[in-house]
């Protein structure tokens, strides 16, 4: 299908759908849009017999959306700056030790915990699924997604301590969930070569540790070239070709093009703002990105409404869709937990802490686009609609709940600002 008309046609109708919203859902952007789409999807899908037609060319352009790639590869670059330059040095600084926890522990815990807890679950289903599958499942539904977080904290008022753990740990967390998924991957389709934990502390150093040092040095040099201009409009393309330069970069280097963007984002947002940046240019710059920003998150979660037209096996595997929410959100609490343990030796941290962060701990297009890519030998179709019913769970229910459950938290326990 022309790309043209693919890219035409999913903005008009993304538009259409954000109009919908803000004249008669009055939800958050990315919350309404989606549930926008999914329901069009939904009566797409019980008219097909009387509208076949409709149904089979909506497949079809749906289809030929590479969403895997369009969202890895490309958006989520963009978001991930657009995102990040509004992060502050100084909060981030003061729960570095919460979000490195939540980012690297966190993961991996909460990837085994779901892991254990679907390899007993599926067999009572009838599903025969090995653990190293079920540890595939659980590396890829772990990682707090940063879109749907910072859309959704956007519009939620919470603390700013809270916002900053919760915030910090979805920017993070990407490097190594990417990491586990893509080695227990390596691991299903070579079975007999077998992965050490030096190769997994080798490419996790190169693909994270990596990508943060070329962030960095993209803003260094970003800010040089900044510095040497006085055009609020030259200094906007410079941050554009930051972006475009930079995890084109990182993907030839073969490092974290997410990572890359959150450190170079993070370093022209503090620094290129306050040293080498007017006032009118940084105010031009924000507002730049801040429609970039809403544009992508809008087509991104109209794309993701979408995405139920592909889901195949309904019948199925709705019951694990189902028991996977509870368990992923048992399995978010024993990680945050855990890591709460370390923590307590620095801060305090609550148990009614620990419940807002496993509640505001959101999954979105990361988890849908790994499981996309997953092919029927390692059970695609039954990852692809349990990532689904995980995620929808997250954006609607958890999103549309999480400014109450702040709000109850902070009646109940004043005092308590972590």
């Amino acid at each position: 299908m022309n790309i043209q008309y693919v890219v035409t046609f999913v903005v008009v109708l993304a538009t259409i759908i954000a109009v919908i919203n803000h004249r008669f859902l009055k939800l958050p952007t990315s919350i309404g849009v989606m549930l926008i789409a999914i329901t069009v999807s939904v009566i797409i899908m019980l008219t097909s017999d009387i509208f076949p037609t409709l149904f089979d060319n909506t497949t079809k352009l749906i289809t030929s959306v590479d969403f895997s790639n369009v969202f890895i590869g490309t958006v989520l670059n963009f978001l991930l700056f657009a995102g990040t330059i509004q992060i502050r040095v100084k909060d981030l600084r003061s729960q570095l030790l919460p979000v490195l926890l939540f980012s690297t522990l966190g993961v991996a815990v909460s990837s085994f915990a779901v892991a254990i807890i679907m390899y007993y679950v599926f067999p009572l289903l009838n599903l025969d699924i090995p653990f190293l599958q079920c540890l595939l499942f659980g590396t890829l539904i772990s990682p707090t997604d940063p879109i749907s977080v910072l859309a959704i904290l956007r519009e939620s008022k919470i603390s700013r301590s809270l916002e900053t753990k919760i915030s910090g740990e979805s920017l993070f967390n990407d490097g190594v969930a990417l990491v586990l998924f893509f080695t227990i991957l390596h691991a299903l389709h070579n079975p007999g070569e077998g992965t050490s934990f030096a190769e997994i502390s080798r490419i996790f150093v190169q693909e994270a540790l990596g990508g943060l040092a070329l962030g960095v040095a993209l803003g260094f040099v970003g800010l040089r070239v900044l510095k040497s201009v006085s055009d609020y409009k030259i200094e906007v393309m410079i941050t554009l070709a930051i972006v475009l330069g930079g995890y084109t970069l990182a993907r030839s280097l073969q490092i974290s093009e997410p990572l890359t963007m959150v450190a170079a984002g993070i370093f022209i947002g503090n620094y290129g703002k306050a040293y080498a940046m007017s006032d009118t240019s940084g105010d031009y710059m924000d507002k730049f990105w801040e429609l970039i920003d809403e544009f992508l998150n809008i087509v991104l979660f109209v794309l993701m409404g979408f995405e139920l037209l592909l889901i195949t096996h309904f019948s199925n595997y709705w019951l694990a869709g189902l028991i996977a929410i509870p368990a992923v959100l048992i399995a978010r609490f024993v990680s945050i937990y855990i890591s709460s343990l370390i923590i307590r030796l620095q801060q305090e941290i609550s148990i009614k802490t620990i419940g807002f962060l496993t509640w505001g701990g959101l999954r979105g297009g990361i988890s849908i686009a790994l499981a996309l890519t997953l092919n029927e030998h390692h059970h695609g179709h039954l990852f692809v609609l349990t990532t689904y019913f995980v995620v929808v769970f997250s954006i609607v229910v958890q999103g549309l709940s999480i400014e109450k459950f702040a709000a109850r938290r902070k009646n109940k326990a004043p005092a308590v600002e972590l």
